[in-house]
């Protein structure tokens, strides 16, 4: 045999070992950085939805924040927020009774918007 198969052959007997902690990287280490960059892009995800949609006003313990909302069988849900005391209330086609003051009018525009013009 010439000693360039002897070189040849002599790497081909060789197995390749995995890595192992003793070697400073584990075979987890990858998934490990990838679930770091998901937290920060989660993160990162819900300081921009908070900001697009102006929710920093629900982390503040001084504000005032009223939200109304569509539940899925077309009734409205009522959210008030006054400092730390936060309050949902139902809204039902149940009329009424008593006594009042008109306050104002509401409006519903054409693409669904609704305008309300105090007194």
């Amino acid at each position: 045999m010439t000693s360039e198969k002897r070189d040849g052959l002599r790497y081909m007997g060789r197995r390749r070992r995995a890595p192992t902690d003793e070697d400073g990287e584990g075979p987890m280490t990858g998934v490990a950085n990838l679930f770091d960059v998901g937290l920060v892009f989660i993160v990162g995800l819900l300081v921009v939805l908070f900001n697009v949609f102006g929710l920093h006003e629900l982390l503040d313990r001084d504000s005032e924040v009223t939200i109304m909302k569509q539940v899925d069988d077309a009734e409205l849900e009522i959210i008030t927020k006054k400092g730390r005391k936060i309050e949902a209330r139902k809204v039902t086609r149940d009329k009424a009774e008593g006594r009042g003051v008109r306050l104002g009018t509401a409006y519903r525009l054409e693409d669904g918007s609704m305008i309300y013009v105090p007194n």
